[in-house]
């Protein structure tokens, strides 16, 4: 059993009807890595009674810092539901800045700041879809360490157990039990082990899944600004030869920044003094909303791709980027983590409800099936994207221009596109319609 060393939140008597049939467990799933993805998780089991345990090396409290992290996401509308659904809706609601429409420039060298408007552009707008999203936007932005603080919120109003800091060192996958080592020498016990800590995951290794993937030679370099006039919820994305430049939208007519250069040019950027990186910056961001005056830290990520080959093993599923770290061009990564948790979630909770086995090939096949071909597609799309638009080939240019320029004069064409972007297309797990498991 679990021995002494969690954070401090009690998960109370363990009252999970389908552990009851399996002593010896110290939990109905144990997940790696307490997350966006494997806290959410954790919420949707724990509400339908399924016993969750999150081990991760990083305490909510560090996780929330300022230091920790300092992008944001976009979450669809539908993941959005999915966590009101949950219970962490109503704390996530202030920090939520709706995007009402999306604009996307294919600029020209030397950026965004360059003379004259772009004949290339591609406009969503949230009004057009209204009727079919219940008056939802597009999406929202929410800077991460406060969708972590809410989710860590809603951790600890559920009653659920958490290790931190903790870590996985090593797992081994028997027929009967996913056995987990922390580094501390405690092992757990449990149907199934989900690996949700990231794309170097340990649970992913050990239940010998490989990965595929490339680096793109880019750096993302992420900063949140004040802007000098007011955002009106717009998101805007220009393509520049080394990358895409997005502009999005935060509460208090903040943005944040996320900026696509070659790998040399980002570590210069991370390196340079302030007033060079704001000049850098306004060059880039150009004059559309005013002055943009840097707040708190400038942070960089190496962008590449990494998928793992297969979702699941004996008594072991992926979830998050330990399944398909993606680059962000479309700001679909988090948003494949929460359906995946809406998708596992619901395929455990039914099997349990019918007192199979969770942690078998059989259930665990069930959500490898509903999340292969979407975490597919939109990974291969995003790559496409990604060598599309980043590079300044005059022949690409004209082509990708007159594809934008086509797409927005069709009204059909654009309104699927929000539809997916805001996930409410395909076979859609409860949560993601905002209902209860």
């Amino acid at each position: 059993m679990i021995g002494a060393g969690s954070c401090g939140l009690d998960a109370g008597p363990r009252s999970s009807a389908y552990r009851a049939m399996h002593e010896g467990f110290d939990a109905d799933v144990v997940i790696a890595g307490a997350g966006m993805a494997g806290a959410t998780l954790a919420l949707a089991l724990a509400q339908a009674g399924v016993t969750p345990v999150l081990v991760d090396p990083a305490p909510f409290e560090a996780q929330i810092a300022p230091s920790f992290d300092g992008r944001a996401s976009a979450v669809a509308y539908a993941c959005f539901r999915q966590w009101r659904a949950l219970g962490a809706g109503e704390g996530l609601e202030p920090h939520a800045q709706r995007i009402e429409q999306i604009l996307v420039t294919d600029g020209t060298s030397p950026g965004a700041a360059a003379p004259g408007p772009s004949p290339f552009f591609l406009r969503f707008d949230a009004a057009e879809i209204a009727d079919r999203s219940d008056g939802e936007p597009l999406g929202y932005l929410l800077e991460n360490r406060h969708i972590r603080a809410g989710l860590a919120a809603a951790v600890r109003a559920a009653g659920i157990e958490v290790l931190a800091p903790a870590k996985v060192a090593r797992a081994e996958f028997g027929q009967g039990a996913a056995v987990l080592e922390l580094a501390d020498g405690r092992i757990l016990r449990a149907p199934l082990a989900v690996g949700a800590e990231g794309r170097g995951s340990v649970i992913r290794r050990d239940a010998g899944i490989g990965s595929l993937g490339w680096d793109y030679a880019q750096t993302g370099v992420v900063a949140t600004v004040r802007l000098e006039r007011p955002h009106q919820g717009v998101a805007h994305e220009y393509f520049l030869p080394p990358g895409p430049f997005a502009i999005l939208p935060l509460t208090g007519d903040r943005a944040s920044l996320v900026w696509t250069e070659t790998t040399a040019r980002g570590a210069a950027l991370a390196q340079a003094r302030p007033e060079v990186f704001h000049a850098h910056l306004q060059r880039r961001f150009g004059d559309l909303l005013g002055r943009a005056e840097v707040e708190g830290q400038v942070f960089t990520y190496p962008l590449s791709l990494q998928l793992a080959e297969r979702l699941t093993g004996p008594r072991a599923a992926l979830l998050g980027d330990a399944a398909h770290g993606v680059h962000p061009i479309a700001g679909q990564g988090l948003n494949l983590g929460l359906k995946g948790a809406a998708a596992l979630a619901q395929t455990l909770v039914e099997a349990a409800r019918l007192g199979e086995d969770i942690g078998s090939e059989l259930v665990l096949e069930r959500y490898a099936r509903w999340r292969r071909f979407d975490t597919m597609m939109l990974s291969a799309g995003m790559d496409a994207f990604v060598r599309l638009f980043s590079n300044d080939n005059p022949v690409l240019r004209l082509a990708r221009g007159a594809g934008m320029a086509a797409v927005n004069r069709i009204g059909p064409a654009r309104r699927f596109f929000m539809q997916q972007a805001g996930g409410a297309l395909g076979d859609l797990p409860r949560l993601l319609k905002g209902e209860a498991l």
